[in-house]
């Protein structure tokens, strides 16, 4: 198994405290992205506390179409490695576009216009979910998603009806997916957040909070399609701020359940205590609001069971994990100190195979950096779990991993 070398990019992205505020939120201890001690951490010895219950259950029930997960190659993962893909730290993008080629007609086995084909129609209206945490260090990378859309426009989908999105609007600008960087192509953040009033800079709630008491985002959001979990939630103004809601619901955006026919998820390489914070991750907390709640009691359960929903099951059709920069400790907040050229992106229609195979590629390149290691099953039981729901492929023995 190839291990990339260590080489520190610490001193090309310093993190200053208003970018820290923007990652973690100030008000309790990162309810954006889970409190620090619950990110997947080693809780050998003790004892594991039921589960609490949600609706999976009803939301299985509902019938699958032909595009449902895992998508048309089941258990079927591509890596792309090209050691020309960072130049002075920085993606190539020649070469960035070379490497998708390569591994989306990997994954197909046709060329790249038949690849199209085989996912997507030119009518489509195709959301790109992309991971802007921590902004130019271990956020998704522009250039792969140029080469994306490169792709799509090529085979007849219109500019405007392509959308890179993601959950926070203010995250979104300051990771460079803005309107002026891809001119044509809509940028949508499922909600706002008033970073002033999350910092604790102001009191002044009202950019976004209404007369009423409601969030400002809350029409964003389905309130006929949510995931339900018995769990509560704060009901401070702070918490309110950052999850639209507080009750027992996690509404999803009316992106994705009234606007998108087709989703490509974009995610990072990169870790969260002993686990990953990657394909399954990035949609699973980044489609519904009101998450902080979820962390500690379903934390890794929430990454299969919001992708069960129709919402993402029977559009989700393209993973390409970005790998250009990898993160093997830390995460999933930004460590300068553990980012390192992995000059890699991975490509998968099944999320669940593709975050086992870069699970175990995680562990081993933690093990080379001597970061102690904790291999229970518990950090990879969500994906057995998305296989018996029928999303995904979990068996190593039924996982075909290729390599470029």
């Amino acid at each position: 198994m190839r291990v990339a070398g260590y080489k520190s990019i610490n001193t090309l992205f310093p993190v200053s405290r208003r970018d820290f505020v923007k990652i973690t939120g100030a008000v309790g201890a990162g309810l954006i992205l889970g409190t620090p001690p619950v990110w997947g951490q080693d809780t050998t010895g003790t004892k594991t506390p039921a589960k609490p219950k949600t609706n999976i259950d009803e939301i299985a029930k509902i019938p699958r179409t032909k595009q449902s997960l895992p998508g048309a190659f089941p258990g079927r993962v591509v890596e792309v490695l090209d050691n020309k893909a960072l130049t002075d730290n920085m993606p190539t993008p020649k070469v960035v576009s070379a490497m998708f080629e390569k591994g989306l007609t990997r994954l197909t086995g046709k060329d790249a216009g038949a690849s199209f084909g085989l996912l997507f129609n030119p009518g489509d209206i195709i959301g790109i979910k992309v991971n802007p945490v921590g902004p130019g260090l271990i956020s998704t990378n522009l250039e792969v998603v140029d080469a994306v859309i490169g792709w799509l426009v090529n085979n007849g989908v219109k500019r405007e009806n392509i959308i890179i999105w993601d959950r926070f609007d203010y995250m979104l600008a300051d990771a460079g997916f803005t309107p002026e960087r891809f001119p044509g192509i809509g940028i949508a953040g499922l909600q706002t957040m008033d970073e002033s009033a999350a910092a604790g800079e102001t009191q002044d709630n009202s950019r976004w909070l209404n007369a009423d008491g409601t969030h400002r985002s809350l029409g964003n959001f389905d309130q006929h399609v949510s995931y339900w979990a018995d769990i509560d939630a704060p009901q401070d103004q702070a918490y309110l701020n950052q999850h639209v809601v507080n009750g027992k619901h996690s509404y999803f955006g009316k992106l994705l359940t009234e606007k998108l026919t087709r989703i490509i998820n974009i995610p990072v390489f990169k870790n969260t205590g002993n686990g990953i914070s990657m394909a399954t991750k990035n949609l699973g907390y980044g489609a519904i609001c009101n998450t902080g709640r979820l962390h500690q009691p379903l934390f890794f359960d929430v990454c299969t069971e919001v992708l069960a929903f129709p919402a993402i099951r029977d559009k989700l059709v393209l993973n390409i994990t970005d790998g250009l920069r990898g993160q093997y400790d830390g995460g999933p907040m930004p460590a300068a100190k553990f980012v390192y050229p992995l000059s890699t992106l991975f490509f998968a229609t099944d999320p669940f195979a593709l975050d086992l195979v870069c699970h175990d590629l995680m562990v081993a390149k933690r093990k080379s950096m001597n970061v102690p290691v904790n291999e229970h099953p518990r950090y990879t039981e969500y994906l057995r779990y998305g296989e018996q729901l029928g999303l995904g492929v979990a068996d190593p023995g039924k996982i075909e991993h290729l390599k470029v």
